[in-house]
């Protein structure tokens, strides 16, 4: 099995105790996995087909498809990311000291684990948007607009109630509200909280499509080589040559456009490049002397490319799919800002900094709704590019042995 040398260099060799047991491609964890989403189908199909359409699922909860495309790709996330992570401890401890060594990207890690936990609890945390306005002594009967962040003042002619400190006719920020709120007295904060939500949902639903579309094509083509490779290939070639942003414009004109609809076009759209750059690395990896003596030993053809293979090129898949999710993100958010978004885009950073900046009071006043917005934004998008990076060199498939 692959283990490290005395000197420190990683060598690759194959796991022999596997070769004979070839059959058992399913281990427990698939079966769980597969147990799992056959539930979540089953409830699907309830939702959608034996009950009225315009009943909710729960009496707490409508589920809507975008809901189910969510808790879905949380299901592969926890199966595929957190359960092999909990699985092997000393593995796990291996990736944490070498991203430590990288501040950068230690910050980056740490930042998007919050991003993660903000979109997956903080519509739960924060209240619905209706219920955002504000007035003195946490009282709903007024509205107190335009209070400033904390740190900054704004004049006191131009808020009502305003909820920090008054002094010499200006409204003072304060921590009750600490980004501010917007025109209609909507907490900042809380706005940029509930849109984490939609930016979680396009990570984890397009690298749902896109890591197992791309591995699976590029792994193929490459190990199987000649008619197969040219086939798929050809059809990335055809994929690429169709634009995503006219084929949701298109959809948006024609049918009711939900934000579901506009990431899986985006998504289903947009994974030929990454499967390219697999099928590279897979080639590299299909002639490896590890591959070789694992094809020498009697091992299919289906093994090889699940145990050997797509191993080692996951990182590359990973340090792909982080690039391109901070992309598909400022997508969603410029179509919003550009009111080209789905009719669910009230919750998107898009709409929170577009309607700051067309708005009066912009840029006298809130400023700072665009601006916190757009700062969320630029950190989300930076923390991916520099985690997937420094995931490149940590997550390398050839060091598996170390923990045996």
């Amino acid at each position: 099995m692959a283990g490290a040398s005395s000197d420190g260099v990683v060598a690759e060799s194959v796991r022999w105790e596997t070769l004979d047991d070839d059959r058992r491609l399913a281990t427990p964890r698939t079966w769980a996995f597969v147990g799992t989403v056959v539930a979540l189908l089953v409830a699907f199909l309830y939702d959608y087909v034996v009950l009225p359409e315009r009943r909710a699922t729960f009496a707490w909860w409508d589920v809507s498809l975008l809901d189910w495309l969510f808790l879905l790709a949380l299901v592969v996330f926890a199966f595929y990311v957190v359960v092999p992570l909990a699985q092997n401890p000393r593995m796990t401890r291996y990736y944490w000291r070498q991203l430590r060594t990288d501040r950068l990207a230690t910050a980056s890690f740490v930042y998007v684990c919050l991003f993660f936990l903000a979109g997956l609890f903080g519509p739960v945390i924060a209240p619905p948007v209706e219920e955002y306005m504000l007035a003195r002594d946490g009282a709903y009967g007024g509205m107190s607009s335009l209070q400033p962040p904390v740190g900054f003042t704004t004049s006191a002619f131009a808020t009502s109630n305003c909820v920090g400190a008054v002094t010499n006719d200006v409204c003072h920020g304060t921590w009750l509200h600490p980004l501010g709120t917007t025109g209609a007295g909507r907490d900042v904060a809380l706005l940029i909280l509930r849109g984490s939500r939609v930016a979680l949902q396009i990570a984890l639903i397009t690298s749902m499509l896109v890591v197992p579309l791309a591995t699976i094509v590029g792994t193929v083509a490459a190990y199987f080589g000649g008619r197969v490779d040219e086939a798929l290939m050809r059809y990335v070639d055809v994929q690429q040559a169709i634009p995503p942003f006219f084929v949701y414009l298109v959809a948006r004109t024609m049918y009711h456009v939900e934000l579901a609809l506009m990431i899986l076009i985006f998504g289903l759209l947009n994974w030929g490049g990454v499967a390219r750059l697999v099928r590279s690395e897979a080639l590299q990896k299909r002639d490896a002397q590890f591959v070789q003596a694992a094809r020498n030993a009697g091992c299919s053809r289906l093994a090889i490319v699940r145990r050997h293979i797509i191993p080692n090129v996951s990182s590359t898949v990973l340090t792909a799919v982080t690039l391109q999710v901070p992309t598909l993100i400022i997508v969603e958010t410029t179509l919003s800002f550009l009111k080209l978004g789905p009719l669910t885009a009230y919750r998107s950073w898009g709409y929170v900094i577009q309607t700051a900046m067309f708005n009066d009071y912009f840029p006298t006043w809130l400023w700072w709704q665009s601006g916190a917005t757009v700062l969320v934004l630029v950190l989300t998008t930076v923390s991916f590019n520099v985690l997937g990076d420094a995931l490149r060199d940590v997550l390398d498939p050839r060091v598996e042995g170390v923990n045996d």
